[in-house]
């Protein structure tokens, strides 16, 4: 071989070997299109080869965060900094991590120290220092838009940049202004499809799923190999389920489950962290029988993350219905990980599991913190006043008691009235059965003052929550509570007022709601036979108080009342006969 021939085969030789090697440009390439677990291999290698690169250890640290695995995220951006100093996109995912963790005043200090001062050539710092405040758990989209801007100062040909101030426009419900910048990143390279998607998922926030779907689903037409499109799909479609009749609910979750596999199919990520992120996907969907199959895959994984007791607990509690063992994995993930990586569901099913495995306390104490977590897309009074109904109709009456007590408290719920209505009557079950003599027994009044503070706070309970539902304006919950809720309500205040035991010192205290209720019968259109029972059981109530406060014409007026609707009622006619 002559020196000419050596030295053009070497070259050709180099030629390949460079083209074949994995560079910083081709991770991130792998990252654009959420190829994660193929980037993670690519930037672990180039962090081994050349550790005193900065940006290499950054953009891994991106995968850890993308993975939800902050502390590795966090202890591989120090180490970029022990390697690179000068580097400070470490700083910026350093403050990243903090704002995760919940720490945003020094998350925000990290971020304002990488980012202070910096040249052109540094213009990335603030680029990322804007998307930490967009893909933190709390965003900051207006912090994220001042920092999006500067970095557009510095490079107005980057069309990241464009697309991230889209994303954070769109995350103040600004949509003219994000819609604008989607159009100015494709006008610096019109084949870039995040911006295409960030246009096409604006309306996702006004609820208009259908056309979400229909611009989405043309996106994929053209570019049927681009795995990103297919996730957008699968979350537009958990999103719409949300809001669909129950009887679509599945159906419309199984269509995002079938594109949440095809994202993972065409980015080939097959790692176990990619199986974890369709798991925490399936956990937002409400995709139970997946999930169940897909934890026990990862549940025999050695050294898996500890996130699958999350999995196990959320099955337990929904599909095996053992609320013992829910309780047990939830407690297990809460000992395992930071509670920056607990999400608002997680305290949701270990509250309702702990109760109703038998600590109410706990319970209560882990729900309070589920609805501060919740996400503007969650309804976990819903599910809460789900779980407290069924357990109602399973007479664990207790446990439903408890439940209720989450949605009762919160004006704002879209079943206030109802939780209200349920705890009311469940309360006043409790206390009338203290109060209550058994047939056949007899307390002296010593015993029967002591069952009476007994029931006394369960009575008031009673009052104050069926009042609430009684005094609903809503029109759906008025027709289905405000007659039944004033007649227990009616029935508590007797009790409270102790008018059976102690008839001489009653007040009358239920004497204006159970005139309320007979104007609420009386205005109904609804047939109803109840209404006919609560309407001579009120009259026959007002007719006794005013007997024992010595108002014979009006109590005969109400016991006259009574025999008109129920002819043969003996106490009516005993009293009648009396006056």
């Amino acid at each position: 071989m002559t020196n000419s021939k050596l030295f053009l085969s070497l070259l050709l030789a180099g030629a390949v070997s460079t083209a074949s090697a994995q560079s910083l440009k081709d991770a991130k390439a792998a990252m654009e299109v959420e190829q994660y677990g193929k980037a993670k291999d690519m930037l672990q290698k180039l962090v081994a080869k050349k550790a005193k690169d900065g940006e290499n250890y950054f953009y891994l640290g991106q995968i850890y965060l993308i993975n939800d695995k902050v502390d590795s995220a966090a202890i591989v951006f120090q180490q970029g900094l022990t390697n690179a100093p000068k580097e400070k996109l470490n700083n910026v995912g350093l403050g990243a991590v903090d704002l995760i963790k919940g720490n945003a005043a020094a998350g925000a200090q990290k971020i304002a120290d990488a980012t202070n001062g910096v040249g052109k050539k540094e213009y990335l710092n603030l680029y990322y220092a804007g998307r930490a405040y967009i893909d933190a758990p709390k965003p900051d989209y207006q912090k994220a838009v001042e920092y999006l801007t500067k970095a557009q100062e510095l490079n107005k040909k980057d069309p990241l940049i464009s697309v991230a101030l889209g994303d954070a426009y769109a995350g103040l419900r600004e949509n003219s202004q994000a819609y604008v910048h989607y159009r100015n990143a494709l006008t610096i390279n019109d084949k870039l499809l995040a911006p295409q998607i960030g246009q096409a998922i604006i309306s996702r926030r006004a609820q208009a799923y259908d056309q979400v779907l229909e611009d989405l689903g043309l996106l994929a037409t053209e570019h049927p190999d681009y795995g990103p499109i297919y996730r957008e799909i699968a979350e537009t479609y958990y999103l719409s389920s949300l809001k669909a009749p129950e009887d679509q609910y599945r159906e419309i979750n199984q269509k995002g489950v079938e594109n949440y596999k095809k994202y993972l199919a065409l980015t080939g990520d097959n790692s176990i962290d990619a199986k974890i992120r369709y798991a925490d996907f399936l956990v937002y969907s409400a995709s139970f029988d997946e999930l169940k199959t897909v934890s026990q895959e990862l549940a025999s994984v050695p050294d898996v993350d500890p996130k699958v007791f999350r999995y196990l607990g959320y099955i337990a509690f929904t599909q095996d219905k053992d609320y013992a063992k829910a309780k047990e994995n939830l407690t297990e993930l809460f000992s395992k990980v930071d509670t920056s990586r607990l999400i608002g569901r997680d305290y949701l099913i270990a509250g309702m599991s702990e109760i109703l495995a038998g600590d109410k306390a706990k319970g209560l104490e882990y729900l309070n913190t589920a609805i501060t977590k919740q996400g503007e897309d969650d309804d976990f009074d819903a599910e809460i006043a789900e779980t407290a109904f069924l357990k109602y109709q399973e007479n664990e009456m207790e446990a439903a008691k408890e439940l209720f007590k989450i949605p009762a408290a919160n004006p704002k719920s879209n079943f206030y009235a109802d939780a209200n209505y349920y705890l009311g009557q469940l309360a006043y079950g409790v206390g009338s059965k203290l109060v209550a003599v058994p047939e056949g027994t007899e307390r002296t009044p010593e015993e029967a003052a002591a069952k009476f503070n007994e029931a006394k706070p369960h009575l008031e309970e009673a009052i104050k929550a069926l009042s609430i539902a009684a005094n609903a304006t809503e029109q759906r919950a008025k027709d289905m509570y405000q007659i039944n809720a004033l007649y227990y309500k009616g029935l508590s205040e007797m009790a409270l007022d102790n008018i059976l035991a102690d008839p001489d010192n009653a007040k009358g205290i239920f004497v204006d709601t159970f005139k309320k209720l007979l104007t609420a019968i009386s205005s109904s259109t609804k047939e109803d036979p109840n209404n006919t029972v609560y309407a001579a059981d009120a009259h026959s109530y007002l007719g006794y108080y005013a007997y024992l406060k010595g108002d014979t014409a009006t109590a005969k007026q109400h016991f006259t009342e009574t025999l008109k609707i129920r002819p043969e009622d003996a106490f009516a006619k005993q009293m009648i006969e009396a006056l």
